[in-house]
């Protein structure tokens, strides 16, 4: 029952080459970072991740992107980001733009054993009927696009079939855990880490604070450890490291 793992670099090191990740945050809050950069560290390459968006120039999955680790990505934003943009646009990364409601309930049902749904989200767009680019070549021409998906009628209105989402591994950060892997978020750090978890097959929480069993009052816990196989206690130094993406301040 104790999962806790003495080093991030022990908990990753078993992640191989084209594995698939679900890896929780949103822009730069509740990004796993250590274990991002202890499986920068390792080396795997060519893997497919799953994220609401691929980090930063720099940061989070940033670092992976710009080693050119990552070989697929299914997210709902590419956002600030110049690297991805110019992978994408240069042939050097396939990706799948779905909404980012539709991405949280596809990795929502993964983890509850759904294989698929219906949405109307995306219906009228190239969501639905196809012809998104998903990979382009070296001088930019689009070389492959989504597919067509099928779409129903329920109650007199239209939705798409989506399906559900499950990785090899899921990497997450939560402010409180203990040695049985339930998890406490910390306020908008919430975000994708428990829909992230609740994918992988094999799920790594890195916590800010590790406490013994029993000091977590159930009815807090947002994820029960039976979706987390392995915790890794941060420092205090990678535990304060939080990065804002876009500080914005008002005028005195």
């Amino acid at each position: 029952m104790d999962k806790a793992v003495p080093t991030a670099a022990e908990a990753v090191a078993d992640i191989e080459d084209g594995a698939s990740l679900a890896v929780g945050g949103f822009g730069l809050v509740g990004v796993p970072d250590t274990l991002i950069r202890a499986l920068y560290e390792q080396g795997a390459g060519g893997l497919s991740v799953v994220s609401n968006n691929c980090g930063t120039d720099g940061h989070g999955l940033g670092i992976l992107l710009a080693a050119g680790r990552i070989r697929r990505v299914t997210g709902s934003y590419i956002g600030n980001n110049a690297e991805f943009a110019r992978r994408y646009l240069h042939g050097g990364l396939e990706v799948e733009l779905t909404p980012q409601g539709t991405l949280a309930e596809r990795l929502r049902a993964g983890g509850c054993g759904i294989p698929a749904f219906y949405t109307p989200a995306g219906i009228g767009s190239q969501v639905a009927h196809g012809g998104l680019p998903r990979r382009h070549t070296a001088d930019g021409r689009v070389a492959a696009v989504s597919r067509s998906k099928e779409v129903r009628e329920f109650d007199g209105r239209a939705h798409v079939l989506e399906h559900a989402i499950t990785t090899d591994f899921a990497l997450v950060r939560a402010a409180r855990g203990d040695r049985h892997g339930n998890l406490v978020f910390a306020r908008t750090a919430r975000n994708f880490n428990p829909l992230a978890a609740m994918a992988g097959r094999i799920t790594v929480a890195e916590v800010e604070e590790l406490v013994e069993p029993g000091e977590l009052d159930p009815d807090h816990v947002h994820l029960p450890g039976i979706f987390v196989r392995r915790v890794v206690a941060l420092t205090p130094q990678q535990a304060a490291h939080k990065p804002v993406e876009r500080r914005t301040v008002r005028a005195a």
